[in-house]
């Protein structure tokens, strides 16, 4: 949010809604008595912002307004240095006091299609009002302002005067709107306003998913909500989020919708929109197109929803039109999403085990044949890290099935879960089971193509008998033949070679992976980094997982120290969402940082990515070591060096917040 306090009288613009706080009555004057009709400039032609005050200035001497021309757009260019008068919603108002105005005046110019006036929506200026008052005089500009937002704050009126033909009309509209009698026109509403909401139904349906559903999820629900509500539009969004699907979308809403949006990173139920047009797309574009997402839904141009799958969960993934490596990515993520409760409640409780035994035995005094039972010597300690391996054990199948399952819904999930545990048993761990639930959910789909031709007497046994059978004799092979062996090998060297790493190459080695979290900090990239450590610790290494962990916490954590710190570099909005950047930083949520880098990724982005780096490779430089991939502060005691794990994230928060502080521009207020 921008302020901008001129004397005793203030307005504030944010993003798309104004409001006035006069404290002095406005006097009596008419607009349209300031407004001459040389002053007025209709469809006018200007390059940029500069270009359009000067070609303002010029209508205002027009006027018979200007003793001194050259000096009234000093002022007026003084006045814009010190905050922009783009006022957004496509509106403008350069103004200023100035000893080289003759008398109070108004000039008006529009440019229908648009410039850049650096507006604080970001959206291009089509309306213009430039203001002239004398040096000295009673506040004028300002009385005149205030009238004027409070006028233009009807969309329809704007939208009238921007589309007025000639001076005369521009004028009226004016006069009719102080004496309370303008009336849209039928054509005449908003580009932005959309249909009154119909009564007997919801306008838009919506479908928000992310991997891990934690905080894109509903980040999407709330912009898609916002954005709604400010233009009139009734909305319901459903919410995949970690706690399962909420707010679910009835038959009878999804029949009667006018527009549905999926916005999803991983796999939702789509059979029920088979028919509906659907506008499909990525969870970010939820949180960043919210507008042009409900533009597409309402004005009927996606493509129509066709379900392959019969009664059967289908994925978003399902459309033709997506790219091979976005469904990839997508197919990976239901799997990473489904196998997480088992990585994190068991590698929490494993940890959990070596932090009671820590405390309960002294290691030095063990004999040599018993110190690798450490972790399962006391009853609890043992308790803990049983029930924890049984979680743990439930990863590589789990990742392996339901990767299968969204390439070939259901019938996919058996080859995979075999694939996956046939992976944990002959050593080629993570990337095998990686590859068997893709091999798995191909290997299905490709039964499915070869039994269409199969009598409808014996449709019913391909889902109970061919699938399943023949799914899980061949994924067998595969795996036991094929991908096991050289997996097993790669994964063999890989310990060893992480295990004999150089120091500086493990510091190196957590710089990347820090650094990565960082980058699009819940996107791709972030998930390829913290998918390694999650694989890595199947394979007895934890401190990629330390790495990792702490690059992701520092983002949010630097944010909310440089809003604390930095405070000419952030809008008032910010700095009041800063705090909330602790708890999402502590609590391992990257995402937390992603409004500021989206407002501005140029300055937020780089010096938080140093920060994540450097905490990554402080954390190999220190030995830290996480058994568990997720829990943040919470689960700090059970990190192998937990006092310097807590100094590399500290340091790197630090050190994100000093370049934050340094590379942002300060904020015009």
């Amino acid at each position: 949010m921008a302020a901008v306090r001129e004397n005793s009288f203030y307005f504030t613009a944010c993003r798309n809604n104004l409001y006035i706080n006069l404290k002095k009555e406005v006097n009596k004057v008419r607009v349209t008595e300031l407004l001459k009709n040389a002053s007025i400039d209709l469809g006018a032609h200007v390059k940029d912002k500069q270009d359009a005050i000067v070609h303002l200035v010029d209508l205002m001497d027009k006027g018979g307004n200007l003793k001194n021309k050259a000096q009234y757009l000093k002022d007026v260019q003084a006045r814009e240095a010190s905050g922009t008068t783009g006022l957004g919603d496509g509106i403008a108002t350069p103004h200023a006091k100035s000893s080289g105005v003759k008398e109070p005046g108004l000039a008006a110019m529009t440019i229908p299609e648009g410039i850049d006036f650096q507006s604080m929506d970001g959206n291009p200026a089509r309306l213009f009002f430039a203001i002239a008052a004398p040096d000295g005089g009673n506040d004028e500009h300002l009385m005149i302002l205030s009238k004027l937002a409070t006028m233009i704050m009807d969309p329809d009126f704007k939208e009238a005067l921007i589309k007025a033909t000639t001076k005369e009309e521009f004028l009226k509209l004016i006069d009719d709107k102080e004496d309370g009698k303008f009336e849209a026109p039928a054509a005449a509403s908003s580009a932005a306003a959309a249909p009154a909401p119909a009564s007997d139904h919801i306008q838009i349906l919506a479908v928000t998913a992310c991997p891990t559903g934690i905080a894109h999820t509903f980040m999407a629900a709330e912009s898609l909500e916002q954005h709604a509500k400010k233009r009139g539009i009734s909305i319901k969004v459903e919410t995949n989020g970690s706690g399962g699907a909420k707010n679910v979308l009835t038959a009878d809403e999804i029949a009667k919708a006018d527009g549905i949006i999926v916005a999803a990173d991983k796999n939702v139920a789509m059979a029920r929109f088979d028919g509906k047009k659907v506008v499909i797309t990525k969870v970010a574009d939820g949180i960043n197109k919210a507008d042009e997402l409900i533009d597409r839904a309402l004005a009927g141009s996606a493509p129509v929803y066709h379900a392959t799958g019969g009664a059967e969960a289908e994925s978003a993934a399902d459309v033709s039109n997506e790219s091979l490596g976005r469904q990839a990515y997508k197919h990976l993520m239901n799997g990473v999403s489904h196998m997480l409760p088992f990585v994190v409640g068991g590698g929490i409780l494993i940890a959990l085990a070596f932090l009671i035994d820590g405390f309960s035995v002294d290691l030095n005094s063990l004999p040599q044949d018993e110190r690798g039972k450490f972790g399962s010597i006391t009853p609890v300690a043992a308790f803990f890290k049983d029930t924890g391996g049984a979680a743990f054990g439930f990863m590589l199948p789990v990742l392996a099935g339901f990767i299968a399952m969204s390439i070939a819904d259901r019938p996919g999930l058996a080859a995979g879960f075999v694939g996956g545990a046939l992976s944990g048993a002959n050593g080629s761990g993570f990337l095998g089971a990686f590859l068997a639930g893709f091999l798995a959910g191909w290997i299905v789909n490709k039964l499915k193509s070869a039994t269409e031709s199969l009598p409808d007497a014996l449709a019913g046994i391909r889902p109970i008998l061919i699938y399943p059978l023949c799914g899980i004799f061949l994924i067998g092979i595969i795996c036991t033949l094929i991908i096991g062996p050289p997996i097993a090998v790669v994964n063999s060297w890989l310990i060893d070679t992480l295990s004999n790493m150089d120091p500086s190459a493990k510091i190196f080695m957590g710089l990347i992976v820090g650094g990565m979290m960082a980058i699009d900090m819940g996107g791709p990239i972030n998930k390829a980094a913290y998918v390694t450590g999650v694989g890595l610790l199947t394979q007895g290494n934890y401190y990629v997982m330390a790495a990792v962990m702490a690059g992701g916490m520092v983002p949010p954590l630097a944010i909310a120290f440089a809003t604390m710190f930095f405070k000419n570099k952030f809008t008032e909005n910010e700095i009041k969402s800063g705090p909330t950047n602790i708890v999402m930083g502590l609590s391992f949520i990257t995402e937390g940082a992603i409004p500021f880098a989206a407002a501005d990724p140029i300055h937020v982005i780089p010096p938080c990515a140093l920060g994540s780096a450097i905490a990554g490779a402080l954390t190999m430089m220190f030995e830290c070591t996480l058994m568990a991939p997720h829990g943040g502060i919470f689960v700090v005691p059970t990190i192998g060096n937990p006092l310097m794990y807590l100094v590399a994230i500290f340091a790197g928060a630090a050190i994100g917040a000093v370049a934050l502080g340094m590379f942002k521009k300060p904020v015009q207020k």
